[in-house]
C-alpha cells in the first residue's frame, strides 16, 4: 500500500512566525522613530492647524499692462509653490484667483514667518552702475560707505573689507552742486546708445518726460527728484523705484554698513537676475564678513559681468561702484578696481543667516514675472476645519462599527482576525503620516482624513475575499488547514489586482490634481500599499496559525467555519477515501 507523500504538503504550508515577526519588527521600528524623532502626531494642514490666507494683486510696469496674462499668472503660481516648499512649509496653496489676483494658504508651522515674507517678494535683481549717492537726509556721506567691494582676485568676490586708497582719491564730500553736475554728465552719458554697457543692444528708452525732452532735461529732473528723495520714509521707499524700467536710471535706498539710510542715483541695469545662474547662503569665516551669498552666473551673465565691472573700474568713487538692487532696493554697493571674470559674485552686507537663506532662495528659484502688491492678509482659524474634522471622524468611526458589527454577525470568530488586521494597518498609518510630515513635507488634511475613512472599506474587502475563498474550499468538503494554503493563491490574485487598480486610481489622481485633492490621492495610495503589506504579512499569517487551534480547525460554530453551516458535505477530504472492492472475477 502506498504511503501518502507528505513533501508536497509541507511545501504548501508557509512559516507564518516569520512574516508576523517581520511586520511586528517594522511596527516597532516605526514606532520608536516616530517618538525619537520627537513627532508623535501628523502634521496638519491650513484646514485643520489653521495658518494665513494672503491675497496679492499683481502691478503693471508702465507701459506693459499686456504683461499681466495667463502665462506670466501660472508661472508667479510655480515660482510661488517653489519658493513655499524650499522652505519646508506643506500643504500650502498657491492658486490664481481672477485675472490678476493670486491667492496664498500658508499652514501654521515651521518657516511659515519666512513663506509669508518671501512669497510676494518679486525678487527681481539687478547690478546697476552708480552714478551718485549720500546718506539720506540731504547731508553728503564722507563715506560711499559700501556694504561691500570686490577683492583684487579674478573670482568676481565682493568683499566687506574697505579700500582706503581708491575711496580716498574720490570726492564724496564735494558741494550738491558739483554733485549735480557730475550726475548730470553721467545720465547724459548713459542717454547716449554708445555709452549704453547692455549686451542686450538695447537703446536708451525715450525720455520718461515725454516727446521733446532732452538728455539735461532728463538729468536734472531726476537729479531734482534725488534731492528731495528721504529714504527715512518708509512710504517714500517702497514706490521710489515704481514703474521704472531697467534700461533707463532710476532712484534707490539702501542701508550702509553703519545702518544708516543711504540714497542712490543708478545708471539702467547692466546684469540682471535671469543672467544668475544659483545661488546659495555661505558663512564667511575666513574674512569675518558673517552670512553671504554666493552667485554664479551663466555664460552669458558672466560675460556682461565683465564687461561691466571693466568699465566702472575706469571711473572715480562713486562711479566706480556697482549698486546690487533687489526689488528696487539696494543690498549691496561694492566697487570696483578691475574686470571681474571669475564669473561667480557675493553679495555681503548686514546678512543673518536667516536673510542669506531667505535672498539665495528667492534667487535660486528665479524672480516672479510680474510685481504683486499684498491686498489683504488674514488669519485662517482652525475652527471650522476642527469641526469638519470631528464630524469626519464621527462618520468614520460609525462606518468602522458598523463593519466591526457586520464582521461579528457574519463571520463571528474570524472578525477576531480583521478586526487585529484593521487595527495593525490603522497603526501603520499612523506612524508613517506621523514620519512623513518632517520627512517629506506631508501634511494631513481633511481630504486627507477622507482618504484614511475610504481605505477602511478597501482593508476590510481584502480580508473577505480571502474569507471567502477558505470557506468556498470547506464547502467543497476540505478540512481548514488544506482549505487556508488552497484558498491563498486564488485570493492573492484577486487581492493585488483589486489593490493595483485602487493605486492606479490613486496616483492618477495625485499627478493630474493640485491643493487639497492630492492630498485625498496620496492617503489613498499610502493606505492601498499598507492593505497589501497586512494582507500578506499579518492576516495570512495569523490565519495559518489560527487553523491550527482546535476552535476553528474543528469548526465550532462560532468560529465562522462551521461545515455544517457552511453547507458542507461530508465526509471531509481529510482523509484518503477507502479504496474501491475488487471483483473476485476481475481478479
Amino acid at each position: 500500500m502506498a504511503t501518502p507523500k507528505k513533501g508536497r504538503s509541507a511545501s504548501a504550508q508557509s512559516k507564518p512566525g516569520r512574516s508576523l515577526a517581520l511586520i511586528l519588527i517594522a511596527l516597532v521600528a516605526l514606532t520608536g522613530g516616530m517618538f525619537a524623532s520627537g513627532h508623535t502626531k501628523p502634521r496638519l494642514g491650513i484646514d485643520l492647524a489653521g495658518g494665513t490666507s494672503i491675497t496679492l494683486r499683481a502691478v503693471p510696469e508702465a507701459g506693459n499692462e499686456a504683461a499681466i496674462n495667463k502665462t506670466n499668472m501660472d508661472t508667479a503660481v510655480s515660482i510661488m509653490e517653489r519658493r513655499v516648499n524650499g522652505l519646508g512649509v506643506s500643504e500650502s496653496e498657491v492658486q490664481t484667483q481672477g485675472r490678476d489676483n493670486i491667492v496664498v494658504n500658508i499652514p501654521k508651522g515651521t518657516n511659515s514667518e519666512q513663506a509669508r515674507k518671501q512669497v510676494g517678494t518679486t525678487a527681481k535683481l539687478y547690478f546697476r552702475p552708480v552714478l551718485a549717492t549720500e546718506i539720506a537726509g540731504g547731508t553728503a556721506s564722507p563715506s560711499p560707505s559700501p556694504t561691500g567691494s570686490p577683492t583684487d582676485k579674478p573670482s568676481g568676490k565682493a568683499t566687506d573689507k574697505p579700500e582706503a586708497t581708491d575711496k580716498g582719491s574720490a570726492s564724496p564730500s564735494a558741494s550738491p552742486t558739483t554733485q549735480g553736475r557730475a550726475v548730470t554728465d553721467a545720465l547724459k552719458a548713459d542717454a547716449t546708445p554708445s555709452a549704453s554697457a547692455s549686451d542686450k543692444g538695447d537703446k536708451a528708452s525715450p525720455s520718461p518726460s515725454g516727446s521733446g525732452g532732452t538728455a539735461e532735461a532728463d538729468a536734472s529732473a531726476l537729479q531734482a527728484k534725488y534731492a528731495k528723495l528721504d529714504c527715512t520714509d518708509e512710504k517714500t521707499r517702497s514706490t521710489v523705484g515704481d514703474g521704472v524700467k531697467a534700461s533707463d536710471p532710476t532712484l534707490a535706498c539702501g542701508k550702509n554698513s553703519q545702518g544708516q539710510w543711504q540714497k542712490y542715483v543708478l545708471g539702467p541695469a547692466e546684469v540682471d537676475g535671469t543672467d544668475v545662474d544659483k545661488a546659495q547662503a555661505t558663512l564667511d569665516t575666513q574674512r569675518g564678513a558673517g552670512w553671504t551669498v554666493q552667485m554664479d552666473f551663466t555664460d552669458g551673465g558672466a560675460k556682461k559681468f565683465a564687461d561691466i565691472t571693466g568699465k566702472l573700474a575706469q571711473n572715480q568713487s562713486p562711479q566706480n561702484q556697482f549698486a546690487i538692487v533687489l526689488d528696487g532696493e539696494v543690498v549691496s554697493d561694492p566697487y570696483v578696481r578691475q574686470a571681474l571674470t571669475g564669473g561667480n559674485a557675493e553679495i555681503s552686507g548686514n546678512f543673518n543667516q536667516q536673510s542669506a537663506q531667505d535672498l539665495s532662495n528667492m534667487l535660486s528659484y528665479g524672480a516672479l514675472p510680474l510685481t504683486f502688491k499684498v491686498d489683504s492678509m488674514t488669519t485662517v482659524t482652525a475652527a471650522l476645519g476642527g469641526d469638519q474634522l470631528q464630524a469626519g471622524l464621527i462618520a468614520g468611526a460609525i462606518g468602522l462599527a458598523l463593519v466591526v458589527i457586520y464582521l461579528l454577525a457574519y463571520y463571528r470568530g474570524l472578525s477576531f482576525i480583521a478586526i487585529l488586521s484593521l487595527l495593525v494597518s490603522a497603526a501603520l498609518t499612523y506612524t508613517l503620516m506621523a514620519l512623513l510630515g518632517p520627512a517629506i513635507g506631508f501634511a494631513l488634511n481633511l481630504p486627507a482624513v477622507c482618504g484614511a475613512i475610504v481605505a477602511i472599506g478597501i482593508t476590510a474587502d481584502s480580508f473577505i475575499v480571502y474569507f471567502e475563498r477558505v470557506r468556498d474550499e470547506i464547502r467543497e468538503g476540505r478540512s481548514l488547514r488544506p482549505a487556508v494554503e488552497r484558498a491563498w493563491p486564488r485570493a492573492r490574485r484577486t487581492i493585488l489586482v483589486s489593490d493595483f487598480v485602487s493605486f492606479l486610481a490613486a496616483a492618477v489622481l495625485f499627478l493630474v490634481t493640485v491643493g487639497k485633492v492630492q492630498g485625498f490621492a496620496f492617503t489613498l495610495g499610502l493606505t492601498t500599499l499598507l492593505d497589501v503589506v497586512v494582507v500578506f504579512l499579518f492576516t495570512k499569517p495569523l490565519l495559518t496559525l489560527m487553523a491550527r487551534r482546535p476552535f476553528f480547525a474543528n469548526g465550532h460554530k462560532w468560529s465562522g467555519l462551521d461545515p455544517k453551516s457552511l453547507g458542507a458535505q461530508p465526509p471531509l477530504r481529510r482523509t484518503r477515501r477507502p479504496a474501491a472492492p475488487v471483483d473476485p472475477k476481475e481478479a
